[in-house]
């Protein structure tokens, strides 16, 4: 299927399609310029029409497939009638060829792209908008508001592409500073966070091992929104607690309904 953007995207669902109270899942590979981009997509079942899309990225060393990805994902479809969409990050998931699924190789992996490759989040601004490109021609999805959820890498990718891409209405992000591998990543996530207008809500974990308090409190007021919270709660990087799912889900229907 071809998409409206001047690059031409292709969009396929190979295989797995399940339905499971009302939740269709679906797994999809858009291709542009001879990358693949995997992903799966969550949308009501036998529903038709525009709707808000969300937009989920995950952490470093996990996949589309996460639980939290998936349970968030279905929450907003079985919950609101939102479509959700996840594509796996570099080195993740299906892009690796290996079938790794070890999240500390996969975690060291991606700190030694994110450190010695550049273009790595460029490639990932430009699948994300091709994703976005070919699931908007769906007639379950159209060209209806659109949300970001991601934390950690999810962040480290997502303020980049939320500064990028005008259609997003609404971005969940956190668990990510000003920090990071090199001095162009770093100018480069501040330079993207000043260029986030739309609504936010930022998490901090305050005792988190991976990210400094401060570089995440620095990024948070880096982002140029009129329109940010902060949610800060105890606990180390990866214990989020699960009410800030629902609180995900709140923020995202307050702003993506219309």
């Amino acid at each position: 299927m071809g998409s409206s953007s001047a690059q031409l995207t292709e969009l396929e669902f190979p295989d797995e399609d399940v339905t499971s109270k009302d939740v269709r899942q679906r797994r999809f590979l858009v291709r542009r310029e001879g990358r693949e981009i995997p992903g799966l997509l969550w949308t009501p079942a036998g529903a038709a029409g525009t709707r808000p899309l969300v937009l989920i990225g995950h952490g470093a060393g996990g996949s589309k497939r996460e639980q939290h990805i998936v349970g968030l994902a279905r929450r907003l479809v079985r919950h609101h009638s939102f479509a959700a969409a996840a594509i796996d990050g570099p080195v993740h998931g299906d892009r690796r060829s290996d079938g790794a699924v070890d999240p500390a190789l996969i975690l060291a992996e991606f700190a030694q792209l994110w450190a010695r490759d550049p273009a790595m989040v460029d490639e990932m601004v430009a699948d994300w908008k091709s994703t976005l490109d070919a699931l908007s021609q769906l007639e379950e999805i159209g060209s209806g508001p659109v949300g970001w959820w991601g934390l950690s890498m999810g962040t480290i990718l997502g303020v980049p592409i939320v500064a990028a891409e005008r259609r997003i209405e609404v971005a969940v992000l956190g668990l990510m500073g000003t920090g990071g591998p090199t001095d162009e990543f770093r100018k480069r996530i501040v330079q993207d966070a000043r260029r986030v207008s739309c609504p936010v809500l930022f998490l901090l974990q305050w005792d988190d091992e991976i990210m400094r308090r401060s570089d995440v409190l620095d990024l948070f007021g880096e982002i140029a929104s009129t329109d940010k919270r902060l949610h800060a709660h105890p606990g180390m990087h990866v214990e989020v607690p699960p009410e800030e799912l629902e609180a995900s889900e709140r923020f995202f229907c307050d702003h993506l309904r219309r």
